[in-house]
């Protein structure tokens, strides 16, 4: 018998005691944010004696047919037929029950959506991995009533006021952003949001012309605007390479011997890698510019 011609029997009980029997097709799973809404309050599995006493069966053979409690069927059911449930007797299930025939249930929707899924508007439904950044609540008057927040309408009359919340998460924008744009070696910030514009890695020694150029080259990037954050540790090339994709600025400056014998900094935009040469001369002033062109 294929899954889906099964009828899935739940049997819990609520949180005022009562017992109540849920059920869904045979391949879909309960949601029980959904079954809490719909019974309005909290309900529980019921336990091996709760089953005997109240739903007169073992589990795994109870069904909706004949049942003495409350039935709440989902949705998916309605319309179905040649359905095969359990018969509320050990070692026994019965064959072709239709739901409104041989049982008549309160409808709800408890189940869980999967991908695949046909909308209410027709559409297919895809399920993708997500992290909420924003969210609006239309609160009602949920707590304005219990605190007694009201108004006066043209009447004249009090009325309690209608609330809602809005909000974002700083944190999770940024981890979005992370999500979105990270690769194999690291974060790549996008610009509007990046903790520092520029990461300026210097290659030479105190004393060395190197290090004195990247000195200068901070100080001009700074008064040109750009946040800058200067790596001048007594680290190897690689290193500073690697911790600088890791951190993902917009953009690397590198000021290094071989650069400087040809007259020219490096840069390399994160996004992508590509690289530039940019005359010693005007170093600041290009790669403000080119900082503005990347993404």
């Amino acid at each position: 018998v294929p899954a889906g011609a099964l009828v899935k029997a739940l049997p819990v009980m609520r949180e005022g005691g009562d017992p109540a029997l849920v059920v869904v097709r045979g391949d879909h799973r309960l949601n029980e944010i959904k079954l809490r809404n719909a019974l309005g309050g909290g309900a529980r599995p019921a336990s091996e004696d709760e089953l005997e006493r109240h739903f007169g069966a073992p589990g795994g053979f109870i069904g909706p047919v004949g049942a003495r409690v409350e039935v709440v069927a989902d949705e998916a059911l309605r319309g179905l037929s040649g359905l095969v449930a359990g018969a509320n007797e050990a070692d026994r299930h019965l064959r072709g029950v239709e739901p409104g025939r041989d049982f008549e249930p309160t409808w709800a929707d408890v189940r869980t959506v999967e991908a695949g899924d046909t909308c209410p508007a027709g559409g297919e439904i895809r399920i993708e991995k997500a992290i909420e950044i924003g969210n609006i609540f239309k609160l009602g008057t949920r707590y304005s009533e219990p605190l007694g927040a009201s108004y006066l309408d043209e009447q004249g009359s009090e009325q309690p006021i209608w609330m809602g919340s809005y909000g974002i998460g700083p944190a999770r924008i940024l981890a979005a952003a992370v999500e979105q744009n990270a690769d194999d070696a690291g974060i790549s910030w996008p610009r509007a949001i990046a903790p520092f514009d520029v990461e300026l890695v210097g290659l030479g020694k105190d004393g060395e012309e190197a290090y004195a150029v990247a000195e200068q080259l901070y100080e001009q990037l700074s008064e040109a605007g750009l946040a800058v954050a200067y790596d001048d540790r007594a680290a190897g090339a690689g290193e500073k390479f690697a911790d600088a994709e890791l951190l993902g600025c917009p953009l690397r400056l590198t000021v290094g011997k071989r650069g400087l014998e040809s007259g020219e900094v490096e840069a390399q935009v994160r996004r992508g890698m590509a690289k530039h040469a940019l005359p010693l001369d005007g170093a600041a002033a290009a790669a403000a510019e080119l900082w503005r062109e990347t993404p």
